[in-house]
């Protein structure tokens, strides 16, 4: 099996929308940074489990300096950032989110090749 993480740094607003009273339900930004893990049984014909442009392109190309409530069909949380991530490349079993310093979200596959 073959492994490849790619991190990611982007700087986003977003708004939270919640049940409860709080003071992320107002516009704020963020220094985001998002890692993903990729995996593949075989590299691809360039001999990559995937292009870290690719994956570039895909993420942060589509989420750096942008309200996440107009480009995201979703409410912004990071852990639904995070499952969203994992949604845009197709060997991408795992990803983290990391909004704030020591505020961080995982999301990975049940069908992780990790798993048991």
């Amino acid at each position: 099996m073959y492994y490849i993480k790619k991190r990611l740094e982007i700087s986003a607003s977003h708004r939270l929308v919640l049940d409860y009273e709080s003071k992320c339900s107002q516009l704020h930004g963020h220094n985001w940074v998002i890692e993903l893990y990729c995996c593949a049984k075989e590299l691809n014909e360039n001999g990559m489990v995937e292009d870290f442009t690719f994956i570039k392109r895909k993420i942060k190309d589509r989420l750096d300096h942008q309200n996440l409530n107009d480009v995201l069909p979703f409410n912004p949380t990071a852990e639904n950032i995070a499952r969203w991530c994992v949604e845009q490349i197709p060997t991408c079993y795992k990803a983290t989110v990391q909004e704030s310093e020591g505020n961080w979200a995982c999301y990975e596959e049940d069908s992780s090749p990790l798993a048991p």
